[in-house]
């Protein structure tokens, strides 16, 4: 099997964490953290990193409560989603993330969202 890379995306109305990966050793790494105002910027700052690193596959976060349902940011975790595959013509898979913030120990006022992608991306790879 060819190892294919994937960017996976921890969406948040300020800042978007982007990780990498490929499914060769399965092993996700923080990358960047999007802190763009406007879509043209964020969707500009992730054709770049597409570009950059030719993923095969997308992979959003998709936030719910702990019980499984939706919420306002569910909603715009699937749109953002539809976005990346209307723009880049990529398949995107989204991946539960309920708990990927809570699982990173953080200073206060510290930027976590690269962090929370790997987690999201890596909880995607071990599904595999």
């Amino acid at each position: 099997m060819n190892a294919v890379t994937v960017l996976a995306f921890d969406f948040g109305i300020k800042r978007i964490g982007v990780a990498m990966g490929n499914t060769m050793i399965c092993q996700a790494q923080p990358l960047k953290v999007i802190s763009a105002l406007d879509n043209t910027a964020r969707f500009n700052a992730i054709g770049a990193l597409i570009a950059e690193w030719t993923p095969a596959r997308l992979v959003v976060g998709l936030p719910s409560h702990p019980d499984g349902t939706e919420h306002e940011m569910t909603a715009r975790c699937r749109r953002f989603a539809n976005q990346l595959h209307g723009r880049f013509n990529l398949p995107v898979e989204l991946v539960d993330e309920r708990y990927s913030s809570a699982v990173i120990s953080a200073k206060r006022g510290e930027v976590i969202d690269d962090r929370a992608a790997a987690i999201i991306l890596q909880q995607y790879f071990d599904a595999l």
